[in-house]
Parts: C-alpha cells; sequence; structure tokens
C-alpha cells in the first residue's frame, strides 16, 4: 500500500482499483447544498429589497425653538401677538451645519402655516419667496384698506401668509407644495422627498384646490391681455385683489417651463448703482436673455430674475412686475393699488366692469 501524509498523520492510500468507500461525512452535502441555496435566495432577496426599496428624504426638519412672537425679534411679528412660532433646521446627516431655517406659526387651534424660509445653500432648496418684513406690511395695509368680504388671490404660501396676517379670505388655504424646489443632484429622490414635505407640513389640499391652482399657474403664464381676462372670470363677481412678487417667476418657471425660459443669479451690493446695473446687463447679453428684474435680498447682495421673452413671448405675471422693458403701472387690464418692497398689489377688475372704472 502507497502511503500519503495527511495533517501530520500517515495514512493508507487505496490503490486504483480497490473500491472507494465514500467518508460518512458525505450524507450531509445535500443539507449543505440546500442551506447554500437558501442562503443565496435570501441574500439575493435582500439585494432586490436593497435595491427597489427608496432611499430616505436626504435631508430632515429639526425643531429647535417654539414659542411666542416675543421670543422671535428677528421675524418682526410684534403686530401678532397671539401667533406660535416654531423654528426648524433643515439638517443633512453628514453635514454639520443646517442647510436651511423654516419657520412657522399658528394661532390658536389653527393649522400651521409655513411663514419664512432662510436657505443657507448656493441652490435653491424648499421655498423662494419675499421678505417677512414687507409681506407682515403688506398685510397692515390690506387690513386697513381692503374690505372684510373681499378676496386675495396669490401664490399658495403668500396667500396662507397673508390670510394669517391680514385675516382676510384668501383663494387657497393649503399648504399644496407646488413646485418642489429642491437641488439638482437630489431631482432622483423627488418622489421620497414630496412624500416627506406632505407628511411635515400635512394635508395638500383637495383634488379641487390643486386643480384650482393649476388654472391659476395657467392664467399667469397666458398672454397678458388674455390672461388678465381669465383672472377676472377666475374670481367672477367677488372684489378681489392679487398680490404678485418677482419670486413667483421662478415658481412659475418650474411649473410652465413652456412659458419662461427663466434664470436667476445673486449679485453682491457695493453702493456702486451703475456698476450693478452694467453686471447684470452684461449676464443678460452673455447668456441670451433679454430683460430682468431684481430682488432685494439684504443690505449685501440683490437677486436678478432674467427672462427670455423674445423666444417664450409675454406672460401676465411677468407684465405685472418691473422688468428692464416694462413698468406695472403701464399695464391697463388691471389696477396696481399698492407696492410694498419686492410684492405688488393690483385690483382685479370684476368681469362685468371696465379697468377705468375703478381708477381714482
Amino acid at each position: 500500500m502507497a502511503e500519503a501524509w495527511k495533517e501530520g498523520a500517515l495514512i493508507s492510500a487505496p490503490s486504483l482499483g480497490a473500491p472507494v468507500s465514500h467518508p460518512s461525512g458525505a450524507k450531509f452535502l445535500p443539507s449543505l447544498g440546500l442551506l447554500l441555496v437558501t442562503g443565496g435566495l435570501f441574500l439575493s432577496g435582500w439585494v432586490a429589497y436593497l435595491w427597489f426599496k427608496p432611499a430616505p428624504a436626504p435631508y430632515s426638519y429639526q425643531l429647535v425653538d417654539e414659542g411666542l412672537v416675543t421670543k422671535f425679534d428677528n421675524l418682526a411679528l410684534q403686530d401678532w401677538p397671539d401667533l406660535k412660532i416654531s423654528k426648524y433646521e433643515l439638517r443633512v446627516q453628514s453635514v454639520d451645519k443646517p442647510i436651511a431655517i423654516a419657520y412657522r406659526a399658528s394661532r390658536g387651534t389653527g393649522s400651521s402655516v409655513f411663514l419664512n424660509w432662510e436657505n443657507l445653500l448656493s441652490e435653491p432648496i424648499g421655498a423662494m419667496g419675499g421678505d417677512l418684513h414687507e409681506l407682515a406690511a403688506v398685510a397692515v395695509d390690506i387690513t386697513k384698506h381692503v374690505p372684510k368680504d373681499a378676496v386675495l388671490l396669490a401664490w399658495w404660501d403668500t396667500s396662507r401668509q397673508l390670510g394669517l396676517l391680514s385675516d382676510r379670505n384668501t383663494v387657497f388655504t393649503s399648504h399644496l407644495g407646488q413646485p418642489l424646489i429642491i437641488p439638482s443632484y437630489w431631482k432622483e429622490r423627488t418622489e421620497v422627498i414630496s412624500k416627506y414635505e406632505r407628511q411635515f407640513w400635512g394635508a395638500e389640499g383637495s383634488a379641487e384646490e390643486q386643480k384650482r391652482f393649476q388654472n391659476f399657474a395657467d392664467i399667469l403664464a397666458s398672454e397678458p391681455s388674455k390672461g388678465a381676462a381669465m383672472l377676472r372670470e377666475f374670481v367672477s363677481s367677488q372684489e378681489a385683489y392679487i398680490v404678485v412678487h418677482p419670486a413667483d417667476l421662478y415658481k412659475l418657471g418650474l411649473m410652465r417651463p413652456d412659458r419662461l425660459d427663466i434664470a436667476f443669479k445673486d449679485f453682491p451690493l457695493t453702493g456702486n448703482v451703475h456698476g450693478l446695473v452694467g453686471q447684470v446687463k452684461a449676464w443678460v447679453k452673455e447668456n441670451g436673455y433679454d430683460t430682468y428684474t431684481l430682488q432685494s435680498l439684504s443690505e449685501k447682495s440683490v437677486r436678478a430674475y432674467f427672462l427670455n421673452e423674445s423666444k417664450k413671448g409675454k406672460t401676465l405675471l411677468s407684465q405685472m412686475l418691473p422688468l428692464m422693458n416694462s413698468k406695472p403701472v403701464d399695464f391697463e387690464a388691471l389696477q396696481v393699488v399698492h407696492k410694498q418692497g419686492g410684492y405688488w398689489v393690483y385690483k382685479i377688475p370684476s368681469a362685468s366692469s371696465n379697468v377705468n372704472d375703478n381708477k381714482p
């Protein structure tokens, strides 16, 4: 018999002609194979689950402070001492600092209203709107001069803010969440972000209100004269006012890109107005746009919104805002009644009246 070495010991090796006997452990091989197959199926299933399961929202709202208006002097809401304010930071797990700060307010047992947003990123995220101090001043003037039975029309977020601060009826009363404003690198997670936003802010309105807001967006994106006539029909015979802001251009552009070719850029304020105008006009020319409007962001910066009206045509919304080549007061289809910062307020003539009948 030949001898072979196995794990440090001499054992007998059978000759080629000798019958081969299976080790006693061979009876476990079918069980081992079944275990491996089962484990492989489980692993495959787990990988498939991870593959198809949507990733969570890339950020979360974290409550950092709450209380009455007196606790938040930076918001300048002393005229509304009964409001309860909640302050949230928008946090990304891998980032040390917040990427945005959100405020919402409520009165009594009423629902919370999105009130103010501070974006700390270079790209738009969450919301784009006007200055809260300017909006508060608009709300005060509306309370003084707009009849109680009149109705206010504005972008859904502005509508809710004015409804809270002016105690006037608004066409849109729900947090409609349109459009979703997120950085380009999160576009593939739009669905899960939308779901998280709905969970955080609450009900997104009825299907009827959502449809009505889509109709409102269509009106704003229409040719100016046609849009003004549609707007009068939209509010019917009610005494109605519409409030618009340059930031609405960007939001409308996201919803109706076929009607608005829009971009924006922030410029530093150096005290040299002529220098700023030169920079803005140079950007217009270099990037193929033909007009612009400005929004003051702070004492240190201004935002320019650029439009290509020669490509897309004029819209009702752009006609209601001060552009390089047009002024709101020149638009006779609606009546300008107030201006505060970036906010413009128009009275909407009834469908049966002539706009000139409303002029003083």
